[in-house]
């Protein structure tokens, strides 16, 4: 068996240097002569791909103090399905949204989603290009991590995902640049190291009720067809800020409402269906007491009733006569008296 040996060469347009491949002979046969030496010389170019990682987009998701299980579930998630993310510790309450950009400065993030958790039951997301803006606001709703859906489908960790987005995000100048943002944050960079050099699940964003739908899916390679594999949530549009995490507002969704509102509302509406409730149980009691008051009186009884014949009246002048009562001194008892008649 011949070997051979390696030269570097030139470099190539991919950034990495042309290969030279030398022949040399086994060890029974005869050195040959310089120029068959050079014949045996073989050039390997170098790989087209550029094997650098120039989209150097990294990813910072963590949250705010408060947040609930299904929350960190869902943090958890997005970290696993996007290669280039980073975790942080949770921030404290008291601290400004601006101590954000540092944060992000010092984990060498360029794009932050941000969750923020108020009254432990209202959860919004804030999607940012650090530190120059723009930022959205979002009130996250249906939540759905990938352990509560229990899917079927199945995607290599860390493989790139299609961005699939509705048509609606090219009509509206404020969709237009969310449809960046998500595109920026979401998409994993080629040859990052920690991805994989697949496209097997597709991430959707989808415009429905003045909200964004996000769904995951993966692609089978059968009969390219899609099933669900989750996380899926809801973003209701809040702001869009010029900076990062504040600013000038460049849109504002008119459609909001704030969940203090929107609860406020429910108990105005379950207060007002309690009061209509009394109001027609007194109603069906008011009528009750007018059917037994009328069955009191008989209203056919007056039919029979004639009119007596009008008499003269007659006054007494003078007083009458007193009636005689005869006493019969010697009569005899009850007893006596059946006895006689026995007799």
């Amino acid at each position: 068996m011949s070997t051979h040996k390696r030269k570097r060469g030139g470099q190539g347009p991919g950034g990495k240097k042309a290969k030279k491949v030398k022949f040399v002979a086994e060890a029974g046969e005869p050195p040959g002569e310089p120029e068959q030496e050079k014949e045996n010389e073989v050039t390997i170019p170098a790989p087209v791909s550029q094997g650098k990682w120039t989209n150097k987009e990294r990813v910072l998701i963590f949250s705010s103090r408060g947040i609930n299980f299904r929350t960190r579930h869902l943090m958890q998630d997005l970290r696993t399905l996007m290669p280039h993310s980073k975790a942080d510790t949770k921030m404290d309450r008291k601290d400004k949204l601006f101590v954000v950009n540092e944060v992000c400065e010092i984990k060498n993030c360029n794009k932050c989603l941000f969750f923020e958790a108020k009254k432990k039951q209202d959860l919004y997301m804030w999607i940012s290009n650090s530190p120059h803006g723009p930022s959205a606001k979002f009130l996250v709703q249906n939540i759905h991590t990938l352990a509560e859906l229990k899917m079927t489908g199945n995607c290599l960790k860390g493989s790139r995902p299609l961005l699939s987005f509705d048509p609606k995000f090219d009509k509206e100048p404020h969709f237009a640049l969310l449809k960046e943002l998500f595109t920026q944050t979401f998409s994993t960079p080629r040859y990052h190291p920690k991805s994989q050099p697949f496209v097997d699940h597709v991430i959707t964003f989808t415009i429905a009720d003045n909200r964004i739908w996000f769904r995951n899916y993966q692609i089978i390679e059968e009969d390219a067809s899609l099933v669900e594999i989750g996380p899926r949530f809801v973003l209701n549009l809040i702001k869009i800020f010029q900076g990062s995490f504040g600013g000038p507002t460049l849109f504002e969704n008119p459609d909001f409402q704030s969940p203090n509102m929107h609860r406020r509302e429910m108990r105005l509406a379950a207060a007002a269906r309690v009061r209509e409730k009394q109001m027609v149980k007194e109603m069906q009691k008011m009528k009750r007491t007018e059917a037994k008051e009328d069955l009191a009186r008989d209203v056919t009884a007056d039919v029979f009733v004639t009119p007596a014949e009008e008499k003269p009246l007659h006054i007494q002048t003078e007083p009458p006569e007193p009636k005689v009562v005869k006493k019969n001194k010697h009569k005899a008892f009850k007893r006596q008296r059946m006895q006689m008649a026995r007799r």
